[in-house]
């Protein structure tokens, strides 16, 4: 199983997301999604969201908060946890030219109209609402297909 963290920033009613357009292979090509990656052995989820929030965005952290748990089971790719963030403060200059697509500010209103995995419109309502308490959701795919989702707020 893979172990990734996800981050949404957010700053003036509007989310940092990445277009996902200039990874080779990349079973995120075309989507809109948060910034994040894969947590090396010996790193801790909140190393990870740094150290990638860092090298995506030139952005240092200094406010953020562990949201949700995510499991991914799927029939194509090895199932995966992953460590749902949302920041509101950060240091630094905005640097524009990722090497995994094109990073751009979008307003809340228009983030669930983008094109994006079917689970993502999911869990992004949930951590939009500030006051939604931390919670656990297993996505089931099959292919590219949502066929289930399941998440511990509805217990």
């Amino acid at each position: 199983m893979k172990n990734t963290t996800l981050c949404y920033i957010k700053k003036d009613n509007k989310y940092l997301l990445l277009h996902r357009t200039k990874k080779k292979d990349d079973p995120n090509e075309g989507k809109w999604i948060g910034v994040g990656g894969h947590i090396e052995d010996g790193e801790s989820p909140e190393e990870c969201l740094l150290r990638e929030v860092k090298e995506e965005t030139h952005l240092t952290l200094t406010s953020y908060q562990y949201r949700a748990l995510i499991t991914f089971v799927s029939d194509v790719y090895e199932t995966e946890n992953m460590y749902l963030f949302t920041a509101d403060a950060f240091d630094g200059e905005l640097d524009y030219a990722c090497d995994e697509g094109e990073l751009e500010w979008i307003s809340k209103d228009k983030l669930l109209n983008l094109p994006m995995w079917e689970g993502d419109k999911k869990f992004l309502p949930l951590i939009m609402d500030e006051t939604t308490k931390f919670f656990t959701m297993e996505l089931i795919y099959k292919g590219d297909k949502l066929v289930e989702s399941k998440n511990s707020l509805d217990n």
